[in-house]
């Protein structure tokens, strides 16, 4: 497992705009989905918005309508795109992916593949 670099977050007040970035490992086996996930102080983390192969998208009821997620495949990246953030969307955002690899064996291993998280802060 290779943790992914994902990047973007800061201090933004409320109204404001954020682009989060997620650089996948070159190496890596084929990615099923991927997924944004958030985590705010004293609170489960929660799905925020995940993308298909197929480019089909969900997203929380919470952030329909303000946040678009997307991916490149030509450059291994994946994007969460904010906008009319509100304070409530503060929370420590983290890029994942759901991976499948064959290998050296033969045998077909399936995992979660994680970014090191980076902190939103909505705040006047």
């Amino acid at each position: 497992q290779v943790q992914f670099a994902d990047s973007g977050g800061g201090l933004v007040q409320p109204g404001g705009s954020l682009r989060l970035s997620c650089v996948v490992p070159g190496s890596i086996g084929t990615i099923r989905s991927f997924e944004w996930h958030r985590q705010a102080p004293g609170k489960q983390r929660e799905l925020v918005a995940g993308i298909t192969n197929g480019a089909a998208t969900n997203y929380a009821d919470s952030v329909k309508g303000r946040f678009t997620i997307s991916r490149d495949n030509a450059k291994n990246t994946v994007h969460l795109q904010m906008s009319s953030l509100k304070p409530d969307d503060t929370g420590v955002y983290y890029c994942s992916a759901d991976v499948v690899e064959l290998r050296r064996d033969g045998v077909f291993e399936a995992y979660r593949c994680w970014g090191q998280g980076t902190q939103v802060t909505v705040s006047s």
